[in-house]
C-alpha cells in the first residue's frame, strides 16, 4: 500500500493540502454517479473523514479512483477486492460500514453551512 500511496496521483492530485484532500473527499464520496454508492460512501465520510489523519485520507483518496462498480462490489463483499486493496484499512472500515449491523436508516447526509 506504501508504493501505491507513494507513487503519482493519477489525476495528479499530489501534494495537496490535507483541508483541501478532506473537502474533495467529501464532495466525491457524494458524487458517484450511483445512488446505493452514494449512500454508502457519503455516509462514511460524514462520520469517519474528519478523524482520518493524512494518510488514511490519501489511501481513501486512492480508493475512490477505482470504477464505482468495482467499488460497489468490493464494499458490499460481493466481489473479492485485489491487493493492495484487499488487506487495506480502508476497504476494512467500508466492509463494516455498508453492513450497517445497527440497522440505520441512511440517507444522503447534508452539506455543511458555508458562513
Amino acid at each position: 500500500m506504501a508504493e501505491l500511496i507513494a507513487s503519482p496521483h493519477p489525476e495528479g492530485r499530489d501534494g495537496e493540502p490535507v483541508e483541501t484532500l478532506r473537502k474533495r473527499l467529501v464532495y466525491e464520496s457524494r458524487k458517484r454517479g450511483i445512488l446505493e454508492m452514494d449512500l454508502i460512501l457519503a455516509t462514511f465520510a460524514r462520520t469517519r473523514l474528519a478523524e482520518l489523519n493524512e494518510a488514511e485520507l490519501r489511501e481513501y483518496d486512492r480508493f475512490l479512483t477505482l470504477p464505482d462498480w468495482s467499488i460497489y462490489y468490493y464494499v458490499t463483499n460481493k466481489s473479492k477486492a485485489p491487493e493492495p486493496w484487499a488487506s487495506s484499512w480502508v476497504l476494512n472500515e467500508l466492509l463494516n460500514h455498508s453492513k450497517n449491523t445497527g440497522r440505520t436508516v441512511r440517507r444522503m447526509p447534508d452539506l455543511p453551512n458555508r458562513e
